[in-house]
This record gives C-alpha cells, structure tokens and sequence, in this order.
C-alpha cells in the first residue's frame, strides 16, 4: 500500500470499530472537561473518572472552585498525581476564568494556552471535544500508533501531531484522534501487545517494528 492507502485502511477501519465513539474523561461542559484533562496528565483516565466526582461534588465551576483553598484542593486530586502543581493551576486559572472570560472557558486555543497548568494537548482536547473545532490532540497512545503505522518518524508529540494533521483529512480530526486512543489501549498497547490482535499494525506496520516484535517474541 501508497501512503494514501495506509491512511484510507486506517479511517475505515477505526470507524468500523469505533462507530460510536465513547469519551474518555467524564465531564458536563467544558469547564469539567477542561478539569479533568488537566488531572489527566500522567494519571489514567480511570482515575481521573475516580476523582473528579469528588472535586466536582464541592466545585464543578470556578466561582466554587476559588472558595477552595489550594491545600483542599491538592488534597482531593492527590490520587491523580503532581497534586502541587496540578491545584494551583486549577485554583490559578478558576480566578482567570472569572476575571478575564467572565466565568466561561474561552473558545481559543491562545486563551486556553495562556491559562496556568493547560499546555497545548489540554487546549486541543477542549476546543475538539467541548467546541467542534478541528484539533488533534496527540498523546503517548497516538504517538506510539502513528510511529508503529509507519506514519511519522517524529520523535515527539509535536512533530507527530503536524504529521497526523498532513495526512489525515481534517473533518476526520476530532473522532480519529479518540478512535485511535480507543484502539492503542485495545488492541495495540505499549506492553503485552499481541500483533495477532492488531490489525492495523499486522496490515500496514512498519518493518522494523513488525520484526522486532517477531525476534522478541522467539526469545
């Protein structure tokens, strides 16, 4: 297959898999999900689930949000890791929300990267999934995908996120970008991967990746 076709391969079967597409981190508007995805990083997302009910049953917008204390709120999210870090960036940006967008997460990728904690994958997943607007966010499933697809040679996520948006048709950003989380923990995860089970990577997969599995598994 061209390089067009490993793409078409990829879309039609994802969405043959995937034709609903359940999302990851529970939220009800964007200012849960903004949360949620923030407490994500270097978390599961089925702890973050675990967690955010707790947070959110005391604030679950950043007018209660800033009645917290940063110390309550570390306390909640501890589970969820980099606590110090991660509270005073919620406590941070709850008070920019206020003062700055009226309460409300702003539909833009400037203004969401300007708030404290929220990196670029943070925004994109917000604007996607909370606003419709085309972004692909790129984390470690993604970038291990993409790499094994034979469908960038990046070497971090950025580079890997400008490959995925070339190739990738961009009305089909937003369900791919979860489909493809979906099928990297499913079928093609980091350890315990069984090629058998992986379609895509048995079909299209780069050589190199294909026979490094192969001679590891005669070990």
């Amino acid at each position: 297959m061209n390089k067009q076709e490993r793409v078409t391969f990829v879309i039609n079967t994802l969405k043959e898999l995937y034709p609903t597409i359940p999302i990851p981190l529970d939220h009800k508007d964007p200012y849960t999900l903004l949360i949620a995805v923030l407490l994500s990083a270097q978390c599961t997302d089925v702890r973050v689930n675990q967690i955010t009910p707790l947070l959110f049953a005391r604030a679950d917008n950043p007018y209660d949000m800033i009645k917290m204390t940063v110390e309550e709120i570390k306390d909640i999210i501890r589970p969820c890791g980099l606590s110090p870090m991660k509270s005073k960036g919620i406590h941070g940006l709850s008070h920019i929300l206020i003062n700055k967008h009226g309460g409300k997460v702003p539909q833009s990728f400037e203004f969401l990267e300007e708030l404290p904690a929220v990196g670029h994958k943070t925004a994109s997943v917000v604007m996607s999934q909370s606003f419709g607007v085309p972004a692909f966010p790129v984390d470690t499933h993604i970038h291990r995908l993409m790499y094994r697809w034979n469908l960038t040679n990046g070497k971090n996520v950025v580079q890997t996120e400008k490959d995925a948006k070339r190739i990738f048709p961009e009305e089909t950003w937003n369900d791919l970008h979860l489909q493809i989380i979906w099928y990297g923990r499913e079928y093609s995860p980091a350890r315990a991967w069984d090629l058998e089970k992986d379609i895509i990577t048995k079909t299209i997969g780069r050589k190199t990746v294909i026979t490094t599995y192969l001679k590891n598994k005669k070990i």
